[in-house]
């Protein structure tokens, strides 16, 4: 495990913070070209961004309150701003919360889930490359890719009695890194392929919430109910609820179309 990526003078820029930012450029700048090319690019979509941006920060320290409250003796806002622990769960939903609402402000009303979409699964991606530097690799595993970490690093990752052993670990991150980029790509031959607007974002999701409830059961995180995870049991509900939309809707999103069915209106 590398928390400090490389130091700037005496300043330590932590690896996760790093390629969590490197993550934000790479997401901003596809949302951009996406806009650009949709023809949907003006001032009122960048306060969108900066919605969802703030949102997802907002989201994403939130989703962590009750598991501080649940380990810190003396619970305090100023010390749970502090502490560490983030969820990407929480922050999509604080994201798309938060472009929602900036959208109500500024009177946009065109749909931007398709501009998401890509830039998202390219911004996980990379971010998440910061998370398989820091933290917890995953539950142990006999497959020949396992890893081990060193006892140092082992020393630094809270609840993890696997790491102390060095038993070699599902890369869980890796499969996510891998999912991400695959998402990328598919989401990017799709985006002139499906014709309701907004269904690429659903389809994300929906191949997101699916493989992240797959993935939660080698990742090593605490088991809360019904040996389910804290994610899994927000997924159940949401992933449900994307399931029923396309049921609903037949699942026209899902037949493919050739692209001239598309390029003349380029539906966002």
């Amino acid at each position: 495990m590398h928390p400090v990526l490389f130091r700037i003078g005496t300043y330590a820029v932590g690896t996760h913070d790093f390629f969590v930012f490197l993550g934000i450029l790479a997401g901003s700048a596809v949302f951009f070209y996406e806009g650009r090319r949709r023809h949907m690019l003006n001032e009122q979509l960048v306060w969108v961004v900066i919605g969802a941006l703030f949102g997802g920060a907002v989201g994403s320290k939130l989703s962590s309150l009750w598991s501080y409250l649940a380990a810190a003796p003396d619970p305090s806002i100023p010390q749970w701003l502090l502490a560490e622990g983030r969820s990407i769960l929480g922050a999509l939903a604080g994201a798309y919360l938060g472009a929602v609402l900036a959208k109500r402000l500024v009177g946009y009303r065109t749909r931007t889930g398709d501009l998401f979409a890509p830039a998202v699964a390219l911004g996980m991606a990379v971010g998440r490359w910061g998370c398989f530097l820091t933290e917890q690799v995953g539950t142990p595993t006999g497959l020949p890719w396992g890893i081990r970490v060193s006892k140092e690093a082992a020393a630094r990752i809270p609840n993890c009695p696997a790491c102390l052993r060095g038993v070699p670990m599902h890369p869980s991150f890796l499969y996510e890194i891998a999912f991400q980029a695959v998402m990328f790509g598919l989401l990017l031959w799709l985006r002139q392929r499906v014709r309701t607007p907004g269904d690429l974002f659903k389809i994300y999701l929906l191949s997101y919430g699916v493989f992240r409830f797959a993935v939660e059961f080698v990742r090593g995180n605490q088991v809360l109910w019904l040996g389910l995870t804290g994610p899994q049991l927000f997924l159940i509900p949401t992933t449900l609820l994307l399931f029923g939309y396309f049921a609903r809707h037949r699942f026209e999103s899902f037949r493919w179309f050739h692209r001239r069915d598309l390029e003349p209106g380029l539906a966002a």
